[in-house]
């Protein structure tokens, strides 16, 4: 209210302000009473015996209140005044004596003069309205009173504590409180408010806390405008990019439906992605992951053993899925796996395959000492010619050349008779036979197996010769028994794996590996020749599929070492002569780096 004193903790406006707003006790409910005309609204404090007081000013660092009596003489008021049963107090004094309230008749101004001369000590007290003119005085009790002064005065109580100076001021007086102590909080300039932990607890404690300044809150609204400005942006954006995605997966989704569509004459068997929860028993048994899938065994009947590969949905864009089954779904030879069927159920898709008990060649690739898992050079021989017969009817024996761009022992799988049969065509692609060179826009393949041009331009063209390329990377792999990449190992001594197997061939060892019997020393010699000339370096150095064919299934005895492509740059540290060759550390080779 206008020039009024302002209300805050632990005093508030009754039917204004919630109870939350102040101390737990009713002396501290101030009541509001409008004004008319040229009086001023007032606030009014209630003490017991219905004594209504008006406030004057409240200081909260001092915990008192300035009241005033309007209801009549203020001396008469005080006869019946209590504060036995309110949180307030009269202000004490050092001197702390009973005061006698007198009330005097009217005297002439003289003796009035002469008798406050005389007794500086006597305090006149607001009485405006006394019917008789009668003036009130307080004199403390203790003090005798000349005999002018009382023959004019008549004496109505005694008053404790009550000062004179308070009682003067025109009918105001100061009343102070101790409990709830704010006192401290106002005093540095904070507010008082009941503690948080102790509102629904019955606990009247207290506690200091500052509001928040103008400036401070014009930071805040700025500050959370700006989060709520970046929030709703992120949101946007990632509405966006959600709707973005879900078109993509739309038009992709209708991609693998026209493809459905164009290849029904086929009539490969299409599944629910609940009939494969059913066939592989909630994906139970997981036979191994790759770069576009998770592949797990399954039942289609008591006797039919079936390997489900699960896209990933991170290739959410149909590309491997329609990659796949469309090139299967061509494809029939003994030296490829058997599709038998696909899925795609909404997001869902997977392709089901025949299962093959002895799992891929990288499992049997080690060490030729290893007799735990070593095949045998024969056993070897044969897997190399089925892979190469493979690659060579995916070149020249469909319709369309088909390119597998991923070729390597994990993508080669053996059935019970260690006959192989090539999988996961995830990054095949199918060109026109008269279509030499192949346009691509990214790189295709697995470091380490992927031909040098499929990533650099500046080896030359990509074409079939890439998958050549990287059957002479697996061929080798197979005689050494390593991997031709070794990513855990970066020592500065190591030989590039080809240039490793050049360097032994022309020491003359023929790749003999501690071997026994000279028709498995010829057998090694035989395909490390021919995985060399199938990793040269310059696509047009490579032999086609046909020709590497040729080589495999003849003796060996006329083949021709191909030319070292590494002779021309400096030699590469060697191990001494006189170590065992099975401690050569193979790396990348060079134009995978």
């Amino acid at each position: 209210m206008r020039n009024s004193p302002a209300v805050k903790f632990p005093f508030r406006i009754r039917g204004r302000q919630p109870a939350a707003c102040g101390y737990p006790h009713r002396a501290f409910d101030l009541s509001c009473r409008s004004g008319s005309g040229e009086t001023p609204p007032l606030l009014l404090l209630r003490l017991p015996n219905s004594v209504t007081l008006s406030v004057k000013e409240i200081d909260y660092a001092s915990q008192t209140i300035l009241v005033s009596y309007s209801g009549g003489c203020l001396p008469r008021m005080l006869q019946n005044f209590s504060l036995s049963s309110s949180p307030f107090q009269l202000p004490g004094h050092k001197w702390r004596n009973p005061y006698t309230v007198l009330r005097c008749t009217p005297r002439s101004e003289e003796l009035l003069l002469e008798t406050r001369n005389d007794m500086p000590w006597k305090s006149q007290i607001y009485c405006p309205n006394d019917p008789a003119g009668y003036q009130i005085f307080a004199t403390p009790s203790y003090l005798s009173v000349g005999d002018p002064f009382v023959q004019s005065c008549t004496k109505m109580y005694d008053i404790a504590a009550a000062l004179p100076g308070d009682l003067e001021l025109h009918g105001s007086f100061r009343l102070k409180w101790s409990d709830p102590e704010c006192g401290v909080c106002g005093a540095e300039g904070k507010y008082c408010r009941l503690t948080n932990t102790n509102k629904n607890k019955g606990s009247n404690t207290t506690e200091c806390y500052e509001f928040p300044t103008k400036g401070s809150m014009k930071k805040k609204v700025i500050t959370g405008v700006v989060f709520g400005l970046v929030f709703l942006l992120g949101l946007v954006f990632l509405v966006l990019y959600r709707y973005r995605l879900y078109r993509i997966e739309k038009k992709y989704q209708a991609k693998v439906k026209k493809f459905l569509d164009d290849y029904k004459a086929f009539k490969p068997t299409r599944y629910l992605f609940a009939d494969l929860e059913r066939i592989t028993n909630q994906f139970e048994y997981e036979l191994g992951k790759g770069a576009h899938g998770t592949v797990y065994k399954g039942m289609l009947s008591e006797n039919v053993k079936v390997a489900v590969k699960v896209l990933n949905d991170s290739k959410a864009n149909g590309e491997e899925f329609i990659n796949e089954v469309g090139t299967l779904v061509k494809i029939h030879h003994a030296n490829i796996v058997r599709l038998i069927g696909f899925c795609a159920d909404g997001f869902k898709r997977a392709v089901v395959y025949d299962y093959l008990p002895n799992d891929s060649l990288q499992k049997f690739i080690s060490s030729p000492d290893s007799k735990k898992s070593f095949l045998g050079w024969k056993s070897l021989e044969n897997i190399a010619i089925g892979i190469a017969k493979g690659i060579e009817y995916l070149h020249h024996g469909c319709d369309e050349r088909i390119l597998h761009f991923d070729i390597k022992p994990h993508n080669v799988l053996l059935d019970d008779n260690l006959n192989p049969k090539i999988t996961d065509f995830g990054l095949a692609k199918l060109y026109s036979r008269e279509q030499s060179l192949i346009s691509m826009t990214t790189a295709r393949g697995t470091i380490g197996y992927m031909a040098p041009e499929v990533f650099s331009r500046n080896f030359g063209n990509v074409s079939y010769k890439s998958d050549v390329y990287s059957f002479g990377m697996l061929l080798l792999e197979m005689v050494s028994g390593r991997k031709c990449i070794d990513t855990e190992s970066h020592a500065e001594d190591q030989v590039h794996f080809p240039e490793w197997i050049y360097n032994v061939l022309e020491q003359g060892e023929d790749l003999r590996f501690d071997i026994e019997e000279e028709t498995d020393a010829k057998i090694a010699k035989k395909l490390a020749i021919v995985g060399l000339w199938c990793s040269q370096w310059n696509p047009v150095d490579r032999p086609s599929m046909t020709s590497a064919l040729q080589m495999l299934e003849g003796e060996g005895d006329n083949l021709s070492t191909p030319v070292n492509p590494f002779i021309a740059k400096p030699p590469s540290r060697m191990v001494a002569s006189g170590v065992d060759k099975h401690i050569y550390k193979l790396d990348a080779i060079e134009e995978t780096k």
